[in-house]
Parts: structure tokens; C-alpha cells; sequence
């Protein structure tokens, strides 16, 4: 008997993928545009700080949305088996330490630019070591330490999204979403809000 398939039902956040488009291409030709990756940073904490829930990782983060959509819907996933190291707290929380770290010191360079003891360095750096080309929009009438800080976090966001599509590309969808850091961070919140409740739950 031939299964009859039921069409998922499409709501708002399924097109959330675009922002992430978005973002990327408006930071490329306007680095300042980057500030806006703070969105990413702040809507999850709330989420799990106030909410005790990680509503915005399952459902409304467009990183997440874009990784379902082309990896999914647009059969982009090789969908190998992922590696169980990938899953385990050791990783996640290292990565988590590591990726965090990477953002203290964006945050720490950009200190020094405001403070005037170091110079702007106008550049987009991959993998914390390989530069690009610099075509980003740096206005004049921007202060440096503002625009020091938009390198920087255009930097960490744009491998970030780097590490997720090859990980989306090689595993399944939202391979991902088993490592970000802000996910194992809000998991960390919500367990505390809900310390009685078993692991996983």
C-alpha cells in the first residue's frame, strides 16, 4: 500500500535561513553590519535565563534554519555518521571554553583600540589565522574601536558558519547544532533553573 505523505506545515521561522544570507552579505560590504551578530548572543540567553528552555535553538535560530533547509529540504547533507567525540560533554564544553574565549578577545582588542593603546586592524580573519582580502566597508565616520569590534566578531561568526555547513555538508542537517556553543550554554542554564530534572529531558 502506497504511504500517503502529509506536507510539513511552513510557519514564519522556517524562512529564518535568510537572515543568516543576510548578515553575511550585508557584513561583507558593510563591517559594521556585524553588530548585528549580538542577536545571536543575547535572544538564547534570554531564552534559557527567563523562559528555563531552549526554544530559540530548536525553533527560531536562523543558523539552525539554514542548516535544516539546505541540508535537509535541499538534500545538501551527506548524512554520515557522526563521531561519537562530537557528542560527548568533554568536546562540547571545550569547544564552548574555546569558542568564548575567541569572543574575550575580540572583546579584549577591541579595549585596547578604544583606549588608544593599539591601532584598528581592518581585517576578517578565518580559523583565527588566515586573513582576507579586505573588501568590508570601513566608514570614516565609524569610531575604531566600533569598527574593531565588527571585524572581530565577523571573524568568529563567519567560521563559525564555516564549521556548521561543513558539518552540515559531511553529517546530518544540523550536525551543528550538537556542538555550538551557545546551545551547550543555554543547556547549562536550563539545567540549573531545572536541577531536578534528569539529563537530556
Amino acid at each position: 500500500m502506497k504511504q500517503s505523505s502529509i506536507p510539513q506545515q511552513r510557519h514564519w521561522y522556517h524562512y529564518l535561513w535568510l537572515w543568516s544570507i543576510l548578515y553575511f552579505s550585508l557584513g561583507f560590504f558593510h563591517i559594521v553590519f556585524a553588530w548585528l551578530g549580538l542577536i545571536s548572543f543575547v535572544l538564547p540567553l534570554l531564552f534559557a535565563i527567563f523562559g528555563g528552555n531552549k526554544l530559540f535553538c530548536n525553533r527560531y535560530c536562523d543558523r539552525g534554519q539554514f542548516l535544516r533547509f539546505f541540508g535537509g529540504q535541499q538534500g545538501c547533507s551527506r548524512r554520515h555518521e557522526m563521531p561519537a567525540f562530537l557528542y560527548s560533554k568533554a568536546f562540547r564544553i571545550g569547544f564552548m571554553v574555546f569558542f568564548f574565549a575567541m569572543f574575550g578577545s575580540v572583546v579584549w582588542t577591541t579595549w585596547f583600540v578604544a583606549g588608544g593603546s593599539q591601532s584598528l586592524h581592518q581585517a576578517v580573519t578565518l580559523f583565527w589565522s588566515v586573513e582576507l582580502p579586505r573588501v568590508q566597508t570601513y566608514p570614516a565616520a565609524v569610531p575604531p574601536w566600533v569598527a574593531q569590534f565588527s571585524f572581530g566578531l565577523y571573524s568568529l561568526m563567519l567560521t563559525s558558519e564555516i564549521i556548521a555547513i561543513g558539518a552540515m555538508l559531511w553529517f546530518r542537517p544540523r550536525a551543528w547544532c550538537a556542538f555550538c556553543p551557545m546551545g551547550t550554554l543555554t543547556q547549562g542554564i536550563c539545567k540549573l533553573r531545572r536541577p531536578s530534572e534528569k539529563p537530556g529531558t
